[in-house]
């Protein structure tokens, strides 16, 4: 990826991963331009399917398109930060991310964006104003 894209794709996501919202200012390691649509599932490089990601939440992912919900245990669609709202899928609650649908539910519990480091990091950042 050049850099040039890296750095629209990183300006468009204001910082922070698309996925868990963790901001990459308070990272050890790179962040990275994730294809949402893996190129072994037909995704291209374009800005549509780019999206800015910790390292956590893109090597989670992988090329997933799809997880189950945790409580009806159905298949759904992974969250698309490209198509879908943050906010119609996720809340932050103190430092845990809460899925409020079947999409943010799996997707909470795929990518595990409330590890016990990932939750104790969250809260820090949180306590310092870095957030």
């Amino acid at each position: 990826m050049d850099a040039a894209t890296r750095d629209q794709v990183r300006q468009r996501a204001g910082g922070r991963c698309e996925y868990c919202r963790f901001p990459d200012h308070a990272s050890d390691l790179p962040f990275h331009v994730e294809h949402i649509v893996a190129s072994s599932h037909g995704g291209d490089d374009s800005m549509e399917n780019l999206a800015w990601a910790c390292a956590r939440c893109n090597l989670r992912k992988g090329p997933n398109l799809a997880t189950i919900d945790p409580d009806t245990r159905t298949q759904v669609a992974l969250y698309s930060p490209r198509t879908m709202s943050w906010d119609e899928h996720f809340e932050l609650r103190a430092s845990r991310i809460v899925g409020l649908s079947a999409i943010g539910r799996g997707t909470v519990r795929l990518l595990d964006m409330n590890d016990r480091r990932r939750l104790a990091h969250r809260m820090e950042l949180m306590e310092r104003l870095q957030w």
